[in-house]
Protein backbone atom coordinates (compact mmCIF):
# COMPACT_ATOMS: atom_id res chain seq x y z
CA UNK A 1 0.00 0.00 0.00
CA UNK A 2 1.18 3.71 -1.08
CA UNK A 3 -0.71 6.56 0.87
CA UNK A 4 0.47 10.12 0.67
CA UNK A 5 0.03 13.53 2.39
CA UNK A 6 -0.33 16.31 0.47
CA UNK A 7 0.17 19.92 1.93
CA UNK A 8 0.15 23.12 -0.17
CA UNK A 9 2.36 25.41 1.66
CA UNK A 10 0.00 28.54 1.61
CA UNK A 11 0.00 29.24 5.28
CA UNK A 12 1.46 27.60 8.79
CA UNK A 13 -0.40 24.33 8.80
CA UNK A 14 -3.18 23.79 11.54
CA UNK A 15 -4.51 21.04 13.99
CA UNK A 16 -6.67 19.86 11.09
CA UNK A 17 -3.95 19.43 8.95
CA UNK A 18 -1.69 17.47 11.13
CA UNK A 19 -4.62 15.33 12.64
CA UNK A 20 -5.03 13.93 8.52
CA UNK A 21 -1.55 13.87 8.24
CA UNK A 22 -0.90 11.33 11.54
CA UNK A 23 -3.94 9.42 10.04
CA UNK A 24 -2.60 8.80 6.60
CA UNK A 25 0.75 7.35 8.64
CA UNK A 26 -0.90 5.77 10.87
CA UNK A 27 -2.85 3.73 8.30
CA UNK A 28 0.35 3.09 6.05
CA UNK A 29 2.51 1.86 9.06
CA UNK A 30 -0.10 -0.23 10.13
CA UNK A 31 -0.50 -1.96 6.73
CA UNK A 32 2.95 -2.29 6.24
CA UNK A 33 2.95 0.52 3.33
CA UNK A 34 5.19 3.85 2.49
CA UNK A 35 4.17 7.05 3.03
CA UNK A 36 4.81 9.44 0.46
CA UNK A 37 5.44 13.10 1.07
CA UNK A 38 3.71 15.48 -1.78
CA UNK A 39 4.12 18.84 -1.01
CA UNK A 40 1.45 20.75 -3.63
CA UNK A 41 3.43 23.52 -4.57
CA UNK A 42 2.13 24.62 -8.25
CA UNK A 43 0.41 27.67 -6.77
CA UNK A 44 3.76 29.42 -7.30
CA UNK A 45 2.25 32.84 -5.99
CA UNK A 46 0.94 31.67 -2.50
CA UNK A 47 4.19 29.86 -1.98
CA UNK A 48 6.51 31.25 0.60
CA UNK A 49 9.63 29.55 1.49
CA UNK A 50 8.83 30.12 5.74
CA UNK A 51 5.56 27.88 4.80
CA UNK A 52 7.46 25.22 2.97
CA UNK A 53 9.64 24.99 5.91
CA UNK A 54 7.11 24.91 8.30
CA UNK A 55 5.80 21.29 6.78
CA UNK A 56 8.66 20.12 7.69
CA UNK A 57 9.19 21.37 10.71
CA UNK A 58 5.29 20.24 11.61
CA UNK A 59 6.09 16.37 10.52
CA UNK A 60 9.29 16.06 12.43
CA UNK A 61 7.24 17.75 15.71
CA UNK A 62 4.42 14.51 14.84
CA UNK A 63 6.80 12.30 15.13
CA UNK A 64 6.22 10.99 11.61
CA UNK A 65 8.53 9.69 9.13
CA UNK A 66 8.21 9.07 5.64
CA UNK A 67 9.03 6.85 2.76
CA UNK A 68 9.14 8.55 -0.23
CA UNK A 69 9.60 12.20 -0.94
CA UNK A 70 11.53 15.44 0.22
CA UNK A 71 13.58 16.02 2.66
CA UNK A 72 14.15 19.54 3.20
CA UNK A 73 12.96 22.16 0.90
CA UNK A 74 16.33 22.15 -1.24
CA UNK A 75 15.44 18.61 -2.22
CA UNK A 76 11.71 19.75 -2.91
CA UNK A 77 13.26 22.54 -5.22
CA UNK A 78 15.97 20.24 -6.72
CA UNK A 79 14.21 17.01 -7.39
CA UNK A 80 10.62 16.93 -5.83
CA UNK A 81 8.61 19.60 -6.83
CA UNK A 82 5.65 19.69 -9.03
CA UNK A 83 6.94 22.29 -11.35
CA UNK A 84 9.31 19.49 -12.75
CA UNK A 85 6.70 17.42 -13.46
CA UNK A 86 4.43 19.58 -15.78
CA UNK A 87 5.28 17.86 -18.55
CA UNK A 88 3.18 14.67 -16.97
CA UNK A 89 0.48 17.94 -16.30
CA UNK A 90 0.36 18.67 -19.93
CA UNK A 91 0.10 15.56 -21.40
CA UNK A 92 -3.04 14.60 -19.44
CA UNK A 93 -4.50 17.82 -20.71
CA UNK A 94 -3.67 17.32 -23.65
CA UNK A 95 -5.48 14.06 -24.30
CA UNK A 96 -8.36 15.06 -22.32
CA UNK A 97 -8.34 17.85 -25.47
CA UNK A 98 -8.01 15.30 -28.31
CA UNK A 99 -10.64 13.22 -26.56
CA UNK A 100 -13.19 16.08 -26.94
CA UNK A 101 -13.57 16.63 -23.42
CA UNK A 102 -12.80 20.10 -22.99
CA UNK A 103 -14.11 23.39 -24.03
CA UNK A 104 -12.94 27.02 -23.11
CA UNK A 105 -14.44 29.22 -20.75
CA UNK A 106 -13.42 32.99 -20.40
CA UNK A 107 -15.85 33.96 -17.65
CA UNK A 108 -14.69 35.97 -14.28
CA UNK A 109 -15.27 35.03 -11.03
CA UNK A 110 -17.31 38.12 -10.57
CA UNK A 111 -19.30 37.44 -13.72
CA UNK A 112 -20.01 34.01 -12.67
CA UNK A 113 -21.08 34.85 -8.99
CA UNK A 114 -23.38 37.76 -10.89
CA UNK A 115 -25.12 34.87 -12.56
CA UNK A 116 -25.14 32.42 -10.07
CA UNK A 117 -26.32 32.88 -6.27
CA UNK A 118 -24.42 30.39 -5.23
CA UNK A 119 -20.99 31.32 -6.76
CA UNK A 120 -21.12 28.17 -8.69
CA UNK A 121 -20.07 27.35 -12.36
CA UNK A 122 -23.30 27.44 -14.62
CA UNK A 123 -22.25 26.20 -17.40
CA UNK A 124 -22.35 28.80 -19.19
CA UNK A 125 -19.52 28.91 -21.88
CA UNK A 126 -20.49 24.82 -22.86
CA UNK A 127 -21.85 25.94 -25.64
CA UNK A 128 -20.53 29.45 -26.92
CA UNK A 129 -17.41 27.74 -29.28
CA UNK A 130 -14.39 29.42 -27.61
CA UNK A 131 -10.94 28.89 -29.45
CA UNK A 132 -9.20 26.62 -26.64
CA UNK A 133 -6.10 28.34 -27.85
CA UNK A 134 -7.79 31.82 -27.06
CA UNK A 135 -5.27 34.05 -25.06
CA UNK A 136 -6.93 34.74 -21.51
CA UNK A 137 -9.07 31.30 -21.38
CA UNK A 138 -9.57 28.35 -18.62
CA UNK A 139 -10.22 25.01 -19.91
CA UNK A 140 -13.40 23.27 -18.29
CA UNK A 141 -13.71 19.59 -18.23
CA UNK A 142 -17.62 18.95 -19.54
CA UNK A 143 -18.92 16.74 -16.76
CA UNK A 144 -21.83 14.08 -18.44
CA UNK A 145 -25.16 15.25 -17.11
CA UNK A 146 -26.97 13.01 -14.57
CA UNK A 147 -23.94 10.35 -14.60
CA UNK A 148 -22.59 8.56 -11.77
CA UNK A 149 -19.60 6.71 -10.95
CA UNK A 150 -18.23 3.93 -8.25
CA UNK A 151 -15.37 4.46 -5.56
CA UNK A 152 -13.80 1.65 -2.95
CA UNK A 153 -13.85 3.13 0.52
CA UNK A 154 -11.93 2.58 3.22
CA UNK A 155 -12.18 0.12 5.55
CA UNK A 156 -14.27 -1.69 3.79
CA UNK A 157 -13.23 -1.56 0.04
CA UNK A 158 -16.62 -1.86 -1.64
CA UNK A 159 -17.72 0.22 -3.97
CA UNK A 160 -19.98 3.27 -3.22
CA UNK A 161 -22.01 5.13 -6.27
CA UNK A 162 -22.22 8.40 -6.36
CA UNK A 163 -23.75 10.79 -8.57
CA UNK A 164 -21.62 13.52 -10.91
CA UNK A 165 -23.71 16.12 -9.82
CA UNK A 166 -21.43 19.38 -9.63
CA UNK A 167 -20.54 22.55 -12.12
CA UNK A 168 -17.76 21.18 -14.73
CA UNK A 169 -14.53 22.13 -12.94
CA UNK A 170 -10.97 24.23 -14.48
CA UNK A 171 -8.62 21.55 -15.54
CA UNK A 172 -6.82 24.68 -16.97
CA UNK A 173 -6.11 27.75 -15.33
CA UNK A 174 -6.52 31.51 -17.54
CA UNK A 175 -2.75 31.70 -16.92
CA UNK A 176 -2.11 28.54 -18.79
CA UNK A 177 -1.26 26.22 -15.55
CA UNK A 178 -2.83 22.75 -14.78
CA UNK A 179 -5.32 23.12 -12.11
CA UNK A 180 -5.07 20.89 -9.12
CA UNK A 181 -7.88 18.10 -10.41
CA UNK A 182 -4.76 17.37 -13.36
CA UNK A 183 -1.99 17.62 -10.98
CA UNK A 184 -3.16 15.70 -8.23
CA UNK A 185 -3.94 12.73 -10.43
CA UNK A 186 -0.97 12.82 -12.28
CA UNK A 187 1.06 12.85 -9.29
CA UNK A 188 -1.00 9.99 -7.57
CA UNK A 189 -0.99 7.64 -10.52
CA UNK A 190 3.07 8.38 -11.66
CA UNK A 191 3.69 7.58 -7.36
CA UNK A 192 1.24 4.43 -7.89
CA UNK A 193 -1.00 5.48 -4.93
CA UNK A 194 -3.17 3.10 -3.50
CA UNK A 195 -5.36 4.69 -1.10
CA UNK A 196 -5.97 8.33 -0.70
CA UNK A 197 -7.32 10.17 2.70
CA UNK A 198 -8.51 13.07 2.38
CA UNK A 199 -11.15 14.99 3.93
CA UNK A 200 -15.09 15.22 3.13
CA UNK A 201 -14.43 18.77 1.56
CA UNK A 202 -12.43 16.83 -1.52
CA UNK A 203 -14.88 14.48 -2.08
CA UNK A 204 -16.31 16.21 -4.96
CA UNK A 205 -12.38 16.59 -6.66
CA UNK A 206 -11.51 12.65 -5.52
CA UNK A 207 -15.01 12.07 -8.25
CA UNK A 208 -13.72 14.15 -10.48
CA UNK A 209 -10.36 12.71 -10.67
CA UNK A 210 -11.97 9.40 -10.92
CA UNK A 211 -14.33 10.37 -13.92
CA UNK A 212 -11.14 11.82 -15.49
CA UNK A 213 -9.30 8.34 -15.11
CA UNK A 214 -11.53 6.94 -16.52
CA UNK A 215 -12.39 8.89 -19.65
CA UNK A 216 -8.30 8.82 -20.25
CA UNK A 217 -8.20 4.72 -19.58
CA UNK A 218 -5.97 4.68 -16.16
CA UNK A 219 -7.88 2.12 -14.08
CA UNK A 220 -5.20 2.27 -11.70
CA UNK A 221 -7.20 5.32 -10.48
CA UNK A 222 -10.05 3.72 -10.23
CA UNK A 223 -8.92 0.72 -8.43
CA UNK A 224 -7.10 2.47 -5.30
CA UNK A 225 -9.22 2.76 -2.37
CA UNK A 226 -10.77 5.90 -0.68
CA UNK A 227 -10.85 7.45 3.17
CA UNK A 228 -13.01 10.96 3.15
CA UNK A 229 -13.15 11.77 6.94
CA UNK A 230 -14.38 14.15 8.45
CA UNK A 231 -13.08 18.19 9.05
CA UNK A 232 -12.02 19.24 12.18
CA UNK A 233 -13.94 22.69 12.96
CA UNK A 234 -12.70 25.84 14.79
CA UNK A 235 -14.64 27.53 18.08
CA UNK A 236 -17.15 29.03 15.79
CA UNK A 237 -17.63 25.70 14.18
CA UNK A 238 -16.50 26.98 11.23
CA UNK A 239 -13.68 24.86 9.12
CA UNK A 240 -10.21 25.18 10.13
CA UNK A 241 -8.76 27.53 7.44
CA UNK A 242 -4.86 28.60 7.05
CA UNK A 243 -6.34 31.65 5.41
CA UNK A 244 -8.81 32.92 7.69
CA UNK A 245 -6.06 32.63 10.41
CA UNK A 246 -6.58 29.77 12.46
CA UNK A 247 -4.36 29.12 15.25
CA UNK A 248 -1.15 27.20 13.77
CA UNK A 249 0.56 24.36 14.71
CA UNK A 250 3.89 26.47 14.63
CA UNK A 251 2.51 28.87 17.95
CA UNK A 252 2.03 25.86 19.62
CA UNK A 253 5.65 24.52 19.04
CA UNK A 254 6.82 27.78 19.72
CA UNK A 255 4.54 28.04 22.72
CA UNK A 256 6.17 24.62 24.53
CA UNK A 257 2.93 22.48 23.38
CA UNK A 258 2.93 18.58 22.58
CA UNK A 259 1.54 16.89 20.00
CA UNK A 260 -1.05 15.10 21.80
CA UNK A 261 -4.06 17.20 21.09
CA UNK A 262 -3.26 16.56 17.97
CA UNK A 263 -2.82 12.94 18.30
CA UNK A 264 -5.90 12.58 20.07
CA UNK A 265 -7.97 14.57 17.04
CA UNK A 266 -6.17 11.77 14.64
CA UNK A 267 -8.26 9.18 16.64
CA UNK A 268 -11.33 11.32 16.29
CA UNK A 269 -11.14 11.51 12.18
CA UNK A 270 -10.41 7.71 12.48
CA UNK A 271 -13.46 7.13 14.14
CA UNK A 272 -15.65 9.27 12.17
CA UNK A 273 -14.19 7.88 8.71
CA UNK A 274 -15.33 3.98 10.40
CA UNK A 275 -18.56 5.27 11.56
Amino acid sequence: MITRIAPTPSGYLHAGNGAAFVLAWQLAREAGGKLLLRIDDLDIERVRPEYVQDIFDTLVWLGIDWDLGPRDPWQLAQSWSQHLRMPEYNRLLAELRAAGQLYACDCSRSQIAARASKAEYDGHCRSRDIDLDAPEVAWRLRIPQGSSLHMPVWPSRSARQYELDMPDPVVRQRNGRPAYQIASLSDDLRFQVDLVVRGMDLLPSTLVQLHIADVLGRPAFSQAVFLHHALLTGPGGGKLSKAAGAESLKHWRETGRGPGEVLALAERLRHSAWS
